[in-house]
């Protein structure tokens, strides 16, 4: 069974910076794609940043050039680091992994955390 575990939520000031990491356990062949998705109360789970095996990344307009995500294929990892934070980025985190698994892919959510932006 494949478990993907988040960390590094909190709560932090304006301007302030965190890194949120995520590890996946269990059985599998390979991750493709990984991926960071946040959700506020009331609203849609929207992407933040996705990124490809080979490194290749891609960002939300609304979070370009102050996250940064990141991947450790040898950990099976994914990071987004980030910097000067604005009360509309409060929401709860999910990692998202596509594993292959068994030839067939499949995609893989974590539980969440919360992040929260506010003086």
């Amino acid at each position: 069974q494949v478990q993907l575990v988040e960390s590094g939520g909190d709560w932090v000031q304006p301007g302030e910076s965190l890194r949120l990491s995520c590890a996946a356990s269990g059985r599998f062949s390979t991750i493709n794609t990984m991926g960071w998705y946040r959700q506020c109360p009331g609203k849609e789970r929207e992407l933040v940043a996705t990124i490809l095996t080979g490194g290749l990344t891609n960002y939300a307009d609304s979070v370009k050039g102050r996250f940064t995500i990141s991947r450790d294929n040898a950990k099976n990892a994914v990071y987004l680091q980030m910097n000067s934070l604005k009360p509309e980025d409060t929401a709860v985190y999910y990692c998202n992994m596509r594993i292959t698994n068994y030839g067939s892919a499949y995609f893989y959510w974590g539980q969440g955390t919360q992040v929260t932006v506010s003086s």
